[in-house]
């Protein structure tokens, strides 16, 4: 056994469990042990009251894709190649759509559990070999805390862990509030809500929801949230889950630790004990890991794969379960970020990959200066359940907080166990996370990040100019780039069809004519055009990208479909139907823009990298009285900074319209 002193602390190191341990002494824990402390939630309605009465994901009919599908490339094709493309969908329509067809409602209709997106969708993500950093991974960022002596790291950090904690124990003890989506929330998001449709039967709940026009939305997704990573494995990955786990994960300075946050009776422990834990892995001060292996988590997947399976072969395997079964993955950054927001974007979206673990459900990062937020892998869920957590999360630490500043210095009194998890790493492993680091260094040092907050228009005033904020937001995004390059491109936005079973997300194809209309008139340099006239093209707009959005919604769009559709023809080894072979169908699934909105008061920003090569990532937000956009670009390729330049004129030329 080995023993060093580092400061006042004793840290003792064995040679199996590699153990780091602080003594202090132990506090009463009974004032703990009571449901307003264990559960964040105490609903009425039990979580998936609603989820067995679910209606199913509807097989849209292929006519109505066809068109959908047509409309959206209108905008995009010349004459001729418009042409070819309706020559493409009208045989479609009239030969191997009918059987591809046939098919997929069929097996829709044998498999009522799910959703016809549900499997497929999964196996896209899976199969995908591109490294999950900036490619999938988006990140989120925590508002500040009103007082700023909560924002230290310590304290910050362990509010967020016993609130994530208290929302983890609510979901699976079937007593966190059903996630549900209240049109009308005068009528529907009040006790009178909640004591009627507890009483129906979970098999006809649904329906009592509807009547007071409420719609719940599937949790399916939730379980994943916690104690769940992305394993790498050749050709398709694999999602592990493990809720017996009891254990952090903690990463700092590419060192990794481990300790438990729930005791034997799965109730959460003390916030002293979990700070005092916490606080101890703050102040080991051992240097960056020479070996990071982290970093791994940055790789193409089959490369990782290969990587991992030397780890395991090399004594690892427990070390790896351990980070894969953990509730999630806490990130202590010694970095502070200051005031730059560009660096922040950088922070969360990707940093340096040394002390991060990209595989984790979600990693809870905090920067040595206060900074809080996640980064979260995509295969597992989608935006609706991480910006719940989120949203409730950061609710708790702002209205009661459980650790208080003023209690640092009382946890000398706590005892505290932490496991610090030592890598075995060969010379083979050696290499390559030093081959990993630089070229991981290489491909971020490609990326461009920039941003805007545009502070003279925001969704209040959309709503009396009786416009839609988020088509204002996506006519800017047409408007910006329109001027820049004088062309519209296939453009992505994300929207999610939470309100059926096993429901993933749909496109919004927000590049319509009326998008490009506009986008000419405004963009000519001697416009023959009053404002009123223009301020009507916006409202024409406005109404055409609400019909893509309501379609999408009730899962009406045309791209999860036809995903499906060619997914079947390829599992069948038939001919590939024509409509697949047009340059057309590639050009608009190669997204330039890909756009994506988690808008809420407690988000102080959030974002995603290009999809494409040659593309831009935008994340965007919506608040009451300003719009803001996060944008991120390949050097050489575009340039984001240019493309916010141009979207801060696109913002104020469609607000100088929309209010003469």
């Amino acid at each position: 056994m080995l023993v060093a002193n580092v400061g006042f602390r004793r840290i003792v190191i064995s040679r199996g469990g590699v153990a780091l341990t602080q003594r202090l002494a132990r506090s009463t824990l009974a004032s703990y042990n009571t449901p307003e402390y264990q559960y964040i939630q105490i609903s009425k309605i039990p979580t998936l009251h609603f989820q067995s009465s679910l209606p199913q994901l509807p097989v849209p009919k292929l006519e109505d894709t066809c068109t959908r599908y047509l409309n959206a490339q209108k905008p995009l094709l010349s004459p001729e190649e418009l042409q070819n493309t309706q020559a493409c969908v009208s045989k479609f329509l009239v030969n191997e759509g009918q059987s591809l067809q046939k098919q997929l409602v069929h097996e829709n209709s044998q498999n009522s559990r799910t959703s016809y997106i549900s499997e497929p969708w999964f196996d896209m993500y899976l199969r995908d070999r591109k490294p999950l950093p900036i490619n999938y991974n988006p990140y989120l960022v925590f508002m500040p805390e009103s007082d700023a002596e909560y924002n230290g790291q310590l304290v910050k950090a362990t509010n967020l862990v016993v609130s994530s904690l208290r929302f983890m124990k609510s979901l699976r003890n079937n007593v966190l509030e059903p996630e549900v989506f209240h049109l009308k929330p005068e009528k529907s998001d009040t006790e009178l809500f909640r004591n009627v449709t507890r009483l129906i039967p979970a098999r006809f709940s649904w329906y009592g929801a509807y009547l007071f026009k409420a719609y719940p939305l599937d949790m399916s997704q939730y379980k994943n949230l916690f104690n769940t990573t992305r394993i790498p494995e050749l050709e398709k990955d694999r999602i592990f889950h493990d809720p017996s786990a009891k254990h952090l994960i903690v990463l700092r300075n590419g060192h990794f630790y481990a300790f438990d946050v729930l005791d034997a009776d799965d109730s959460i422990r003390s916030p002293k004990e979990i700070a005092a834990c916490v606080k101890a892995i703050l102040e080991d001060e051992r240097p960056p890991n020479r070996h990071p292996v982290g970093v791994l988590t940055t790789s193409e997947r089959d490369q990782w794969a290969r990587a991992r399976s030397h780890l395991i072969e090399t004594g690892n395997q427990e070390i790896l379960k351990k980070i894969d079964s953990a509730v999630f993955a806490l990130i202590l950054d010694d970095e502070e970020i200051g005031t730059d927001y560009n660096q922040l974007m950088r922070k969360y979206l990707h940093t340096d990959g040394t002390n991060r673990w990209f595989d984790k459900s979600f990693s809870l990062i905090l920067s040595k200066d206060g900074y809080a937020g996640i980064n979260f892998e995509h295969s597992w869920g989608d935006g609706v359940a991480m910006l719940r957590y989120f949203q409730d999360v950061k609710g708790d630490i702002s209205k009661k907080p459980r650790f208080h500043p003023s209690e640092v210095n009382e946890l000398a009194k706590e005892s505290v166990k932490i496991e610090r998890l030592q890598f075995s790493v060969d010379a083979k492993s050696a290499g390559i996370i030093e081959q990993e680091k630089a070229r991981y260094r290489e491909w971020i040092n490609r990326l461009r990040v920039d941003h805007i907050i545009f502070e003279e228009f925001g969704k209040d005033e959309c709503k009396t100019l009786g416009v839609s904020p988020d088509a204002v937001m996506q006519l800017a995004f047409q408007l910006a780039f329109y001027t820049l390059e004088g062309k519209l491109v296939s453009t992505y936005e994300s929207c999610s069809t939470a309100a059926y079973k096993h429901g993933r997300t749909e496109t919004i194809r927000p590049c319509t004519l009326e998008t490009k209309a506009i986008c000419v008139a405004m963009s000519q340099r001697q416009n023959e055009l009053s404002k009123s006239e223009l301020k009507k093209m916006i409202l024409d707009c406005s109404k055409a990208h609400n019909v893509l959005t309501r379609d999408a919604v009730m899962g009406q769009g045309f791209d999860r479909h036809l995903f499906a559709l060619k997914r079947i023809s390829e599992k069948s080894g038939a001919h590939k139907p024509a409509i697949f072979h047009d340059p057309a169908y590639d050009a608009i699934n190669y997204n330039i823009l890909s756009t994506s909105t988690l808008s809420s008061p407690v988000v102080a920003a959030g974002g995603f990298g290009p999809v494409v090569a040659d593309g831009y990532g935008i994340g965007y937000m919506i608040q009451d009285h300003r719009l803001g956009a996060t944008v991120t670009s390949y050097e050489g390729s575009r340039n984001a900074s240019k493309y916010v330049q141009s979207l801060g004129h696109a913002f104020k030329n469609i607000c100088d319209v929309l209010r003469a």
